[in-house]
């Protein structure tokens, strides 16, 4: 019996993946339990419309990120840090301060985005990856400057 699975299911298969299995396992575990649904041609035209508008949704989101990517990538982020003998920095520039200075510029991104592999503890620029989606990575500049 053919089934079109609708959640991942161990050792079978993932979610709208169209699977060849017993008859018994088909009908008394898979449909009965709602992991699956039986192959017939409805469903599959159903599936089908589900995987093309999730495509299209897809596609979409991925140009509003490009666009994101863009005005991000021109941004400079200033913080103003304390700083003592040698022009060392007292503290350090985190994930969550990035965030508070881009949501301040009007930009919603979460903390868990920006990658940034350890605070910034020096002057200068650096630059921060932030991913936006997991095929678009946009590069923001952060300068670090001394305050008085």
């Amino acid at each position: 019996m053919k089934v079109i699975l609708l959640k991942d299911v161990k050792g079978q298969g993932k979610k709208n993946e169209v699977k060849e299995v017993a008859d018994g396992y088909g009908m008394n575990f898979l449909i009965k339990k709602g992991l699956a649904v039986p192959a017939t041609q409805t469903n599959i035209n159903k599936l089908n419309r589900s995987l093309s508008e999730a495509a299209l949704e897809e596609s979409l989101l991925i140009k509003d990120m490009n666009d994101l990517k863009q005005k991000l990538e021109k941004q400079t982020i200033i913080f103003v840090a304390q700083t003592g003998a040698q022009d060392k920095m007292f503290g350090q520039i985190s994930s969550k301060q990035i965030q508070k200075e881009l949501q301040k510029l009007g930009y919603k991104v979460d903390k868990t985005a920006i990658l940034l592999d350890h605070p910034i503890m020096s002057l200068g620029t650096h630059n921060v990856d932030i991913m936006l989606h997991k095929q678009v990575i946009a590069t923001v500049k952060i300068k670090v400057v001394k305050g008085s």
